[in-house]
């Protein structure tokens, strides 16, 4: 029996305007989280139409569970990351587009890579998670407690679910490909795929967000990037267009943790890589509980505050 639970989140986009800059004290992270919304959208879709591919090639039956609750818990994430892009396109139109894009670039990978591939693809990036997922929750008074309580919500609530999901994709991997080896060679392709639609996201946002919302140039959160962009401000005789300033969104996070964050992300591509032997962020746990007990998760710190005041 899986241990998953699939939790049905509504946010409360629609209110109200959703902004751009929703943590005004880090422009990086709020451009950087937005492009995980956008990326959620089209990798979950791939997730939920693999999940229903895969499963007639599973025979056991409780890995058959541990898929479908994953893909249950997915498409969720789907559907709230979508009422959060609906809520930018209301204020940017011209983000329909980007998010078409993000979306064409996962339904191309559907269309033509192999199942096995795609398994692959989901294994190698969801084993990720739970290091990178552990440094924001561990630092969300930094990146989540300031900005706007709905996305932030949204985040923690995903990243929390993706903690405690952190095995489903190499479960299913595993028991229709189950090659270490295999997973690893596909790596660099599939994480050369992942940035490079995140870049489409945020070479949207520079076309479509002006600089006055967004504060930051959007592809600042790609070193490469920030290299050239240096480097053409520096020599007058290339051209470059000034799209705002390059702050990264972790800069205010100790050097350390980040360093823990990056060992954690090469060491979930290593054979034998087992997810449930992470250290997991002790936000998660008490998401968990709080959930359990009725509380409002869906407003994770506004109502953290009103309840604080209903004890006073």
């Amino acid at each position: 029996m899986t241990n998953l639970q699939v939790r049905k989140m509504r946010f409360a986009f629609a209110d109200y305007d959703v902004p751009f800059l929703w943590n005004e004290e880090n422009p990086a992270f709020s451009s950087m989280a937005n492009a995980v919304s956008f990326l959620a959208i089209g990798f979950e879709k791939m997730i939920v139409n693999m999940v229903q591919e895969v499963v007639d090639r599973i025979a056991d039956p409780k890995v058959v569970e541990e898929a479908n609750a994953f893909m249950y818990q997915e498409g969720q994430h789907s559907t709230a990351h979508r009422q959060h892009v609906k809520g930018l396109i209301r204020s940017y139109p011209g983000l329909q587009e980007t998010l078409d894009e993000v979306v064409a670039a996962f339904d191309r990978l559907t269309a033509e890579k192999s199942l096995e591939y795609r398994l692959a693809y989901t294994a190698d990036l969801e084993a990720t998670f739970t290091p990178v997922f552990k440094l924001m929750l561990d630092n969300d008074e930094h990146l989540f407690r300031p900005g706007d309580d709905r996305v932030a919500s949204l985040f923690i609530w995903h990243f929390v679910e993706e903690v405690e999901h952190r095995s489903s994709a190499l479960i299913i991997f595993d028991a229709v490909v189950g090659s270490d080896l295999y997973r690893m060679r596909r790596a660099p392709s599939v994480f050369k795929h992942v940035l490079d639609v995140i870049a489409i996201a945020c070479d949207g946002f520079n076309k479509h967000v002006p600089i006055e919302d967004r504060k930051i140039d959007a592809m600042s959160m790609f070193a490469s990037y920030r290299r050239k962009q240096i480097l053409r401000k520096r020599l007058p005789f290339l051209d470059a267009e000034d799209h705002g300033p390059m702050p990264r969104a972790f800069d205010v996070l100790p050097l350390r943790e980040q360093l823990v964050a990056l060992a954690g992300v090469v060491r979930s591509q290593l054979p034998k890589h087992n997810p449930d032997h992470e250290k997991l962020p002790a936000l998660a746990d008490v998401w968990f509980e709080r959930f359990d007990a009725g509380y409002d998760v869906s407003h994770w710190y506004t109502a953290e505050t009103a309840s604080t005041r209903e004890a006073d």
